[in-house]
């Protein structure tokens, strides 16, 4: 797959915010405060000096403001526009206790960033003495990209393997277009590129893996999670292309690919991926898209902006429902539907007559990804409970020492800045462990 510019797709996914210009840029930097304990760093997984970057901006400095960002979160610009900034860093504004708006910290780390690329910045490689040691990261996603940025920075040899065609994971093919598009993906991947990261695409499996074990002198699990959780009810195997899961769907939009919604769209599941699916069927044409969810919309894993921002797209929303057939038709599709209610216990039950159908050409089921157990259980002695990869949560080593892991298989999908957060400690975690067998072979040589 490769990822072509659309002009009718970009012209229909115009970006939530505006970018901000120079001007508005320095009068919001000049808003900060410059608190001396920094909430938002602390509030940051990746605790980006926020007071610092603003004040570079404040002072024109933007290549030093991008520079800083950077060195603490190497995805600074996708993570400007997917981070949930309102409950992260400008969640935790001391502008909120004195009945201000909070500064605006996503869209100033957006300018500096988006400026720095702009102007053709790149990545500096740090002056450090090469090292022979070799490390391989699986997966290419957010976790991999800081894992293996950080290590080429410590001087080690580090080769990225993705089984997909280009790399990003999910910020390349699953985030909607109108939070990041996968261009801007792609142009972060090329900066950790350009620090001598080598890239190669193929499928990793249990066979491969032990040569990988023989070749590289330590191995970082980023593999993310697995396909979407499949619709098991009656009639879904029957309605074809009726039924595209919500990741599916968003890397075809995303990729140019011809997607169609037909008139009437309804996404099953609430959490940020089915918010996007949904959005997206209305920028693709849908005249209605309709999200399913079996419990309330306090129970939802979506954040609440995520939901105003549905509503003011025109998605409508069904709660305590659940679907339970689906039948295709000459014109579309039927959906048997049943409204639930929930005990004490969170047990849900159907209720007596309550049975509708809802007319719809578009199933899109986004209730979840699987763990790619496959691959995980063949890993000699790594832990795996509850589908997670079980880690050292100090330096992100697993029960075989030689396996690092971070991201979506370790913490069970978060946010990309966790991932990245998860990547950069790994790195340090592998650098160490390798800094310790180089002593202990050193001091067996000398003994």
């Amino acid at each position: 797959m490769e990822f072509v510019k659309n002009p009718e797709v970009s012209q229909r996914f115009t970006d939530l915010q505006p970018a901000m210009d120079a001007g508005a840029a320095v009068v919001e930097a000049n808003r900060c405060l410059n608190c001396f304990d920094a909430p938002c760093m602390g509030a940051c997984p990746t605790h980006i000096d926020v007071p610092g970057f603003i004040r570079k901006i404040a002072t024109g400095n933007v290549t030093g403001s991008a520079r800083m960002i950077l060195d603490a979160n190497v995805l600074g610009a996708s993570c400007a526009r997917v981070c949930p900034v309102e409950v992260l860093c400008e969640g935790a504004c001391v502008l909120h206790g004195k009945q201000q708006k909070p500064i605006e910290i996503g869209r100033l780390q957006r300018f500096a960033m988006e400026t720095f690329y702009d102007a053709g910045g790149r990545l500096a490689l740090c002056q450090r003495a090469e090292r022979f040691e070799r490390i391989v990261c699986i997966g290419a996603g957010p976790a991999s990209l800081a894992c293996a940025a950080e290590l080429r920075q410590q001087g080690f040899q580090v080769r990225v393997i993705d089984r997909r065609p280009l790399p990003g994971g999910l910020n390349t093919y699953g985030v909607a277009e109108y939070k990041l598009r996968a261009a801007d993906s792609l142009r972060e991947v090329e900066m950790v590129r350009g620090l001598g990261v080598e890239f190669e695409t193929r499928d990793v499996d249990a066979a491969s893996l032990e040569g990988l074990e023989h070749e590289f002198d330590a191995i970082f699990l980023g593999v993310g999670l697995g396909a979407m959780h499949r619709l098991d009810i009656a009639g879904a195997d029957t309605a074809g292309a009726g039924i595209i899961d919500a990741l599916k769907f968003i890397a075809a939009y995303k990729a140019g690919k011809p997607v169609s919604v037909g008139r009437r769209v309804v996404v099953i599941g609430a959490g940020n991926t089915a918010i996007d699916a949904a959005c997206a069927a209305i920028r693709l044409g849908a005249e209605k898209a309709t999200i399913m969810y079996r419990r309330q919309r306090e129970n939802i894993s979506a954040f609440d902006f995520e939901i105003d921002h549905a509503l003011r797209e025109g998605v409508e929303f069904v709660w305590r429902t659940l679907p339970t057939a689906v039948e295709a038709k000459h014109d579309g599709l039927l959906l048997n539907c049943v409204a639930v209610s929930e005990d004490a216990n969170g047990q849900l039950t159907a209720q007596p007559g309550s049975e509708f159908t809802i007319e719809c050409d578009v199933v899109i089921p986004a209730i979840g990804q699987s763990p790619l157990l496959d691959l995980l259980s063949q890993v000699r002695g790594v832990t795996i409970e509850r589908g997670r990869v079980v880690i050292d949560r100090t330096t992100g080593q697993t029960a075989n020492s030689k396996y690092f892991a971070g991201g979506d298989c370790v913490n069970g999908g978060r946010e990309v800045v966790d991932a990245v957060a998860d990547g950069k400690r790994a790195a340090h975690g592998i650098a160490a462990w390798l800094g310790q067998l180089s002593s202990t072979r050193t001091e067996v040589s000398l003994g």
